[in-house]
């Protein structure tokens, strides 16, 4: 097995964890001695073993003298479990491929260095794989080095850029609808503005799609709230608002508000992610998604997906 797949193979084992790991990351890990896969893990459970460990474990001496691939770089520092890099180093593990580092500013590297003061040979792989590894743990990595949740800010707008359609309820189709009511089952909280909230009061619930829990709902902005309103009020600057949702353990925020909102989140550079659905109308007048802007900002890695009669824009303002 080449390199590229045996990492290929870790991001996929690193899946298996999804949900059941937070707030730690998903990570997975491949063991190859001698060009065989001769073990594999992923971490599965916040307070389990981790990925690393659950590999070495099922390899017993088979680990001696191989490879370890794994899809974020070894911790070097007792949590609940302890440090990932002391056990390849004790397993006889003598190189390790990680597709990215650790994003935790007080301990990036540690692990690296702790497996090389050994002798380890150790290789980061940067390139595409490092850009996916990235990608599977965006909400974890920004929420451990920024101290604040992972931003998205969705839209759903016409093809002239308008956020209503006269004579029309919704903007965008059913499956877009859907597609949405997923995310928000996918996220730690979901928040508007309070424009939004005084002319919609929203739910802001995931339904229909098998929820296992709802998000938090927020509102940011100046109230009150209209009476019987299950969201949050949120009033204060938003960096301290989301310094404060990152300490309640909340590490993905999806933004469902108007212009006001949007242009506040971007001017603020509080934004990571942005997913427009657009339809294929034109609605011809109406308020646009977003206000003015001092500068233009450049985007990472869109991409174009077609979802019923809409297209879904993605796009990365940064590196997460």
């Amino acid at each position: 097995m080449t390199d590229r797949e045996c990492l290929e193979r870790a991001l996929e084992l690193a899946e298996r964890g999804r949900g059941r790991t937070a707030p730690n990351p998903v990570v997975g890990a491949v063991l190859v001695r001698d060009g065989e896969r001769v073990a594999e893990g992923w971490h599965e459970r916040v307070g389990g073993p981790h990925a690393e460990v659950v590999a070495l474990e099922a390899a017993g001496e088979r680990a001696r003298g191989a490879t370890l691939y794994v899809t974020l770089e070894p911790c070097a520092h007792h949590g609940r479990t302890p440090p990932c890099a002391e056990a390849v180093v004790e397993a006889g593990v003598t190189r390790v491929v990680a597709a990215v580092g650790d994003p935790n500013p007080e301990t990036d590297g540690a692990g690296i260095a702790r497996l090389r003061a050994a002798g380890v040979e150790v290789e980061l792989a940067g390139g595409e794989l490092e850009w996916l590894a990235r990608l599977q743990n965006e909400t974890y990595r920004v929420w451990v080095a920024e101290g604040r949740p992972f931003v998205v800010y969705k839209a759903a707008m016409t093809l002239d850029g308008r956020v209503t359609v006269p004579g029309s309820r919704w903007v965008t189709g059913e499956e877009s609808r859907r597609r949405v009511h997923e995310l928000r089952a996918r996220m730690d909280a979901v928040a508007v503005g309070m424009g939004t909230v005084r002319a919609d009061n929203p739910e802001l619930t995931a339904r229909e799609v098998g929820a296992e829990r709802q998000p938090r709902r927020l509102a940011f902005g100046r109230g009150p709230l209209p009476a019987g309103s299950g969201l949050e009020l949120r009033t204060g600057p938003l960096v301290e608002e989301l310094g404060r949702l990152a300490e309640e353990g909340v590490q993905s925020l999806l933004l469902e508000g108007g212009p006001t909102l949007a242009t506040a989140f971007l001017e603020a550079g509080l934004v990571d992610k942005l997913m427009l659905f657009v339809a294929s109308r034109l609605a011809g007048t109406g308020p646009r998604w977003l206000g003015e802007l001092p500068e233009a900002i450049a985007l990472l890695r869109p991409s174009v997906e077609q979802v019923g009669e809409d297209v879904l824009i993605t796009a990365y303002l940064r590196s997460p």
